[in-house]
């Protein structure tokens, strides 16, 4: 049983043909993570007897002919999402001893498929930061070059994929979240359209960007598990019933747009070379390549770290030591929130407070708002010449652990291809499109709103 060639189809296949049991394999996926999490430290806990119950309850279904779309199938979920009886800390010292009352709606969706569940991956407390850092716990390394990190915050989601210590696993997106991380351990990442995956059940960053996806192995586990994902729920009312659109894409009926401005100065050449190789590979199918201009684009980082800390203040709020919080001698306000929360999650509610305060709100935030309006407009005009666009995912290959910790602002530069489809609430997909000197490189696919189905089949003609 080679783990790293397995598939979620594949599982499927073999747990119904009898090649092994889900049980064997949820004990062979735990061997491994016991054997190589110490190294890697891509999980905050593992869930064992959890897994092992899950697995029995499969093999009963397997049995009776009523095993569902994700039946055996071992899935790792970061630190964020609830699963219930399980601690849930979002890397935060502040809630170092929090267990979750209840399932994430994501979650029961996974259960009622048959998934199992291994454990809760490292990231960036509270998902603030890109690469995994951030957390109050450990730093994850990157599978390929242990010195390096593996991108964030779903930094310990994408580790534990691309090492084979699950076979996919569930992130969050704020400002690329799934995506960068995806791209700095080779895996494939889907940052799902706002609104077609419930949030209920993640620990709220920037409710208005906040975004649950798959980090899998394949583009064709990254369609599965998002299919089992999406949805109306009735606990999430931003969320939707959509009937997408699954019809087959014609590549030489098909436009690609390259927007100038994500290819500039900044983006390392190695990187920039690899995504037009993958962009010339479409071209040689037939597809039409057009430069397209999203002018606004270099507002979005600015506007972004003044929207997101904003609602971050604001959802940050309830972890006051009353309702959730760190026990501190002292017990009061300033002391839980003081040793509760990391330098980075203090320096966003800060920001975000001061964006949010009496006669800085239109300065800042309402100003930050209008922009927001003006990049969502740049991708309105941009669909209206072309179908999908492709941009690289991280303007770098991963980068060494340490090298820009002490340099917050060099740090948010990690996700400044990312950002921009957050804010416009699109869909996008990050894929592998090789490597430069043995690290992954990642390109990006945008989408219309609710085209996920679309992206994802883009990215299988060139997926290796």
């Amino acid at each position: 049983m080679k783990l790293e060639n397995l598939t979620i189809s594949k599982i499927k296949e073999s747990l119904e043909e009898g090649k092994f049991s889900a049980q064997d394999l949820t004990e062979k996926y735990l061997e491994k993570i016991k054997k190589e999490n110490k190294e890697l430290s891509a999980y905050l806990s593992v869930t064992k007897e959890l897994a092992l119950e899950q697995a029995k309850e499969v093999d009963k279904k397997l049995k009776k002919g009523e095993a569902g779309k994700l039946a055996g199938v071992p899935i790792a979920i970061k630190d964020n999402i609830l699963v219930k009886g399980e601690s849930c800390t979002a890397a935060s010292k502040i809630l170092e001893d929090y267990i979750a009352p209840y399932n994430a709606t994501c979650i029961e969706k996974l259960k009622k498929e048959g998934a199992i569940i291994l454990g809760k991956t490292n990231l960036d407390e509270f998902a603030m930061g890109s690469s995994t850092e951030n957390s109050a716990f450990q730093i994850t390394k990157n599978p390929h070059d242990k010195k390096r990190v593996p991108g964030g915050s779903s930094g310990g989601s994408a580790a534990a994929t691309a090492a084979d210590l699950c076979q996919a696993s569930l992130g969050s997106d704020t400002g690329g979240s799934i995506r960068q991380p995806a791209a700095f351990c080779g895996t494939v990442g889907l940052k799902p359209t706002y609104g077609a995956v419930s949030r209920y059940g993640l620990m709220a960053f920037a409710s208005s960007l906040d975004q649950i996806g798959p980090i899998t192995k394949t583009v064709e586990d990254a369609r599965i598990l998002f299919s089992v994902l999406t949805g109306k729920d009735e606990k999430d009312s931003t969320s939707m019933e959509i009937d997408f659109d699954k019809i087959k894409i014609d590549i030489k009926k098909t436009t690609i747009g390259v927007p100038k401005e994500y290819f500039k100065e900044g983006i390392d050449k190695e990187i920039k070379d690899k995504v037009m190789e993958r962009i010339e590979d479409y071209k040689k199918m037939g597809a039409k390549i057009k430069e397209v201009s999203l002018p606004h684009t270099k507002y979005a980082l600015p506007a972004y770290y003044i929207i997101s800390p904003s609602e971050a203040s604001s959802n940050l709020a309830r972890y006051d030591g009353v309702k959730y919080g760190l026990n501190t001698k002292k017990g009061n306000y300033k002391d839980v929130r003081g040793k509760g929360f990391g330098d980075e999650v203090k320096r966003r509610i800060m920001l975000g407070t001061y964006c949010l305060s009496s006669g800085y709100y239109d300065a800042y935030y309402k100003k930050a708002q209008k922009v927001r309006t003006l990049i969502k407009k740049d991708f309105t005009k941009a669909f209206e010449e072309v179908d999908f666009l492709i941009t690289p995912t991280s303007p770098t290959p991963a980068f060494e652990i340490g090298q820009k910790s002490e340099d917050p602002l060099s740090m948010y530069l990690a996700d400044i291809c990312t950002i921009p489809v957050n804010l416009a609430g699109l869909p996008a997909v990050s894929v592998p499109a090789g490597k430069t000197n043995s690290l992954p490189v990642g390109l990006q696919i945008i989408g219309k709103p609710f085209e996920e189905y679309k992206i994802l089949e883009l990215a299988n003609l060139i997926y290796d």
